[in-house]
């Protein structure tokens, strides 16, 4: 008797690649994140998409505070067109960052979820700042 795991046959390899590609084109992860801001390179916009009370509690150094209820046309039009963001929420019990990435690509943006949210940075043991975002009108 098969178990739970072989009793849907897994997909063909072909298939497999197809679908673990294209999962790189909608998430990132912490490492990545926390490797381009380190380096300098970070060719996005991070955004932490929870509150602005869980936001200064703590967040990625460098992410800017932007609740996903809050995305809208006319707050994005500060960005070019063409930025890439990504966001993130409390974890993956959270739903906020799918909410924020739907928002974004709604709008038009092009937008990657960093996977495990500050759950998974804080088990990386990546530094967390804290306070409220800088950018008083954002937050």
């Amino acid at each position: 008797m098969p178990s739970l795991i072989t009793e849907v046959a897994p997909a063909t390899a072909d298939d497999a690649v197809v679908h673990f590609s294209r999962k790189f084109r909608f998430e990132t992860d912490c490492w990545d994140v926390s490797q381009a801001m380190a380096a300098g390179s970070a060719d996005f916009v991070l955004l932490d998409v929870r509150s602005p009370a869980l936001y200064a509690a703590g967040h990625v150094p460098g992410a800017l505070s932007l609740p996903h209820g809050k995305i809208t046309a006319s707050r994005m039009a500060e960005w070019p067109e063409d930025t890439v963001f990504v966001v993130y929420c409390s974890g993956p019990h959270c739903n906020g960052a799918d909410r924020a990435a739907l928002r974004l690509s709604q709008l038009g943006r092009p937008v990657k979820i960093m996977i495990g949210g500050m759950v998974g940075w804080a088990s990386e043991d990546f530094p967390v700042a804290s306070g409220p975002d800088p950018r008083a009108a954002v937050a």
